[in-house]
C-alpha cells in the first residue's frame, strides 16, 4: 500500500477532526491505531509532525486591516503549486474566505508535504484544515466546506 502524509491526514481529519463527536485518542493511541490501518512509522510521524506545525500556527495573529497586495511566488512554490491551485487561493483571498495570513499558513503546510507536484483537490482540504484549525474561520470554514462538497465545475471570477 502505497500511502503518503496526505493519506495520513484525511484519514485523521476524517475519523477524527471532522467528527466532532468522536472520542480524542492521546498520541499512541492515535500513533497505534493509523499503524493497523495501514500506514508506516515514517509517514504517521509526518503527519503528526505536519499536525503540531499547523497547531502552532494558531498563535499567529489572523486578524488585523488587510490591505490590497499581491502574492508573489518563490520557484519552490511554483514548482508545487501549479497555476490552477496559486489561482484558487487568489480567487479565495478575493473572496473573503482566506485572509492573507491563513494564505500563508495554507501554503506553508502544502509545501510541507512529502509531494513534489500537488493538485487542486488537495490544496482545497489543505486550506479546509487550516480554517478548521485556526478560531474565528467558523463562516470562511463553511463557505470552504461548501466549495469541497458542492465540487462548481467552474468558478466565477
Amino acid at each position: 500500500m502505497k500511502e503518503n502524509v496526505f493519506d495520513v491526514l484525511m484519514y485523521l481529519f476524517e475519523n477524527y477532526f471532522y467528527d466532532v463527536e468522536a472520542v480524542q485518542p492521546d498520541r499512541e493511541h492515535l500513533e497505534s491505531e493509523l499503524f493497523d490501518a495501514g500506514f508506516t512509522r515514517t509517514e504517521i510521524r509526518k503527519a503528526l509532525d505536519w499536525l503540531d506545525a499547523l497547531a502552532s500556527s494558531r498563535e499567529l495573529p489572523l486578524a488585523g486591516p488587510c490591505r490590497p497586495s499581491i502574492r508573489i511566488f518563490t520557484e519552490a512554490e511554483t514548482g508545487k503549486l501549479d497555476t490552477e491551485c496559486r489561482g484558487f487561493l487568489l480567487f479565495l483571498e478575493q473572496a473573503g474566505i482566506l485572509a492573507p495570513a491563513s494564505r500563508e499558513v495554507a501554503i506553508e503546510r502544502m509545501m510541507a508535504l512529502d509531494e513534489d507536484e500537488l493538485d487542486l483537490d488537495t490544496l482545497k482540504w489543505v486550506v479546509l484544515m487550516v480554517l478548521f484549525s485556526q478560531p474565528g474561520q467558523e463562516e470562511a470554514y463553511a463557505w470552504m466546506e461548501n466549495l469541497i462538497f458542492e465540487s462548481p465545475t467552474q468558478l466565477a471570477h
